[in-house]
């Protein structure tokens, strides 16, 4: 469940890392949309004190560490790299309670070092900022940090690469818990793509999905439009006018991945949304999200989600239920998102 989220602010904060976690998490969509408001709160170590940022601004959380104490998700932002001592010994503390009963953790970018500084990744797999991923396996020599993802999900433990990768890491979270429909909701009004691959790599010639070449920017929106129609390299190179080879090359320069790579994984991402909102077959949902045939359709969407479609159709299905059930639950006052 997804409901409650405190995201804890200290000096040296990185306003842009702040800035996404509000806007996946803050506002509230629930009055043009069927997305549920988050109850999001701003803490601080002292509520109405000021916070510094690392661009002369200032930010005035109106809760103290206090309000971490229920939270369902701990979003931790960016912020000015410290030895370990010198983070607060309060927030590195109510970081070790939420870990201890049992909250989500969210990291975008170098806000893994908080966490690292709080015991918190130790064994456990992680990723920051390529640039920070050395620093980081330095102090913290028994996590397993991985600098060539672009998030990483260890179930109540995500962290996420720099800057635009917390977007991705927030509406992965987001869609694990409440469903492609939700986070499809969330990332169209951000204006950005839906879902990339935590598995992507994060240095990449270009890391944002948006492509510097016109033509690979047309043949993304080309496969997008026709998910269920047959593709070949050959022919989207045709498209793009370059050979197969440059066409090849150039895509994973530009993606992280092959082109078959980022088809099948559109198209699995269009099948979890079928699965999710309509009562259509198996077969229907294969043959609609252009895979040849049910039996390829499972074997892509297994290797890709780690379930089976059918089985991911009935735990979705339940954990709506379980969700609705709790919102028809909760006060009218409590499901108002705080600002």
């Amino acid at each position: 469940m997804l409901h409650s989220i405190a995201l804890p602010v200290i000096d040296g904060l990185a306003a842009f890392e702040f800035g996404l976690l509000s806007e996946v998490f803050g506002l509230d969509r629930s009055v043009y949309s069927d997305v549920p408001a988050f109850d999001f709160r701003v803490c601080g170590l002292e509520a109405g004190r000021p916070v510094t940022t690392q661009v002369g601004a200032q930010v005035i959380p109106a809760y103290g560490l206090e309000a971490m104490e229920h939270a369902d998700v701990i979003a931790v932002p960016a912020a000015q790299i410290r030895p370990a001592e010198e983070y607060p010994e309060e927030l590195v503390d109510a970081l070790r309670r939420a870990a201890d009963r049992g909250a989500i953790l969210l990291s975008a970018c170098s806000g893994a070092f908080l966490l690292g500084a709080a015991g918190l990744l130790d064994g456990r797999p992680c990723t920051t900022h390529w640039r920070h991923a050395e620093e980081l396996q330095r102090r913290y020599p028994t996590a397993r940090v991985d600098p060539d993802v672009l998030f990483v999900d260890d179930g109540d433990l995500v962290t996420s690469a720099g800057t635009a990768a917390g977007i991705d890491a927030s509406l992965h979270l987001v869609r694990r818990e409440l469903g492609s429909a939700i986070a499809n909701v969330i990332a169209r009004n951000m204006v950005v793509p839906p879902q990339r691959d935590g598995g992507q790599r994060q240095y990449i010639e270009r890391p944002m999905p948006q492509v510097s070449s016109d033509a690979l920017g047309d043949v993304l929106a080309y496969m997008e439009d026709r998910l269920a129609e047959a593709h070949s390299v050959a022919s989207l190179a045709q498209r793009a006018h370059m050979s197969s080879r440059t066409f090849a090359r150039r895509f994973v320069a530009e993606t992280g991945v092959t082109p078959m790579q980022w088809l099948a994984s559109q198209r699995v991402l269009q099948a979890r949304l079928a699965l999710e909102t309509t009562d259509a077959s198996i077969e229907e949902i294969a043959a609609s999200c252009g895979f040849g045939s049910a039996t390829l359709f499972r074997h892509h969407f297994t290797r890709e989600v780690g379930i089976a479609p059918s089985a991911y159709r009935r735990s979705y299905a339940c954990e709506a239920a379980e969700m609705l059930e709790t919102i028809a639950a909760t006060p009218e006052r409590d499901l108002v998102a705080a600002h």
